[in-house]
């Protein structure tokens, strides 16, 4: 889902996970959603309780990922579908799972419930049952789930973005009767026309040898009109692959681009579909 501010600027584009009929968990990127909700119910007079969920989570990732999980609940998470969630327990550990993920691949996100003082045995607890896969502890990463067209919010985009700029993000403005923060705002902005998009682009070779860690500035026809938010080396693609802002006119597929690279110099680039990989998303699905 997405929330937005009066303007549709994007606040966060969380996971939404129903634990009951009225219990739900937004899973957040780092952001100020939690006091943006807390506000929002204040000043509409909702009976509503907001608060910081007493879970922690952590993610299991990988063509593997069902064969560790299977080892730590049993046959059950066989049913678990595509964006679906259960509530269980690993060895009496009380978790959530959910079938979703940072990576594009076929994956799950474990939340450590109630008591976080259980954290050092549900990670031993996990690492044991992945140690006949060889699972490896990690932190995110940034090529995968960019050639799966995921986006990191607060680098690729802000508060001074909307859901209509951003590539994919443009399905999550609904025609529906119900009213919401930024629906007047995201109709105008449809029937008037964005005037920039986040786009998909693939660098020309030798392979980038580092990621971009600050904006590079994009430019067309010797002119400044973008930038560039993120990019890396894909070795699955055998491609530099990155996301960049560029005015609406110089969003079409197979649009040349040139691209500053710090260090590097002039870059030449074009856009492209995204995601870069698996667009039918068959490998989280699977």
């Amino acid at each position: 889902m997405v929330l937005t501010d009066e303007r549709g600027g994007i606040i966060n584009d969380p996971v939404l996970l129903r634990l009951g009929e009225n219990h739900y968990w937004l899973a957040l990127a780092d952001s100020d959603a939690l006091l943006w909700a807390k506000g929002v119910a204040l000043g509409a007079g909702m009976e509503v309780e907001i608060r910081e969920a007493a879970a922690w989570p952590l993610q299991v990732q990988g063509p593997k990922s069902r064969d560790v999980m299977r080892a730590l609940v049993g046959d059950e998470i066989l049913d678990l579908r595509y964006y679906w969630t259960m509530q269980t327990e690993i060895d009496g550990i009380p978790v959530v799972i959910s079938r979703t993920g940072w990576t594009g691949e076929l994956g799950y996100e474990v939340y450590l419930r109630d008591d976080p003082s259980l954290g050092v045995e549900l990670w031993e607890r996990i690492m044991r049952a992945g140690e006949p896969y060889q699972i490896r502890p990690t932190g995110p990463s940034d090529i995968r789930r960019m050639e799966a067209g995921i986006f990191n919010y607060g680098s690729d985009m802000t508060l001074e973005h909307t859901p209509l700029e951003v590539t994919g993000l443009e399905r999550m403005v609904e025609d529906k009767a119900a009213d919401y923060i930024g629906k007047e705002a995201l109709l105008r902005q449809r029937a008037e026309g964005v005037r920039r998009k986040l786009v998909g682009i693939e660098l020309e070779d030798p392979p980038l040898e580092i990621p971009c860690q600050d904006r590079w500035p994009v430019r067309a026809e010797g002119r400044r009109v973008g930038e560039v938010t993120n990019a890396v080396w894909s070795p699955r693609l055998r491609k530099n692959i990155g996301y960049a802002w560029v005015p609406i006119e110089l969003s079409p597929h197979g649009t040349a681009l040139e691209i500053e690279v710090p260090e590097v110099g002039s870059r030449g680039a074009r856009v492209v579909p995204l995601p870069f990989l698996d667009p039918d998303k068959q490998i989280p699905k699977a």
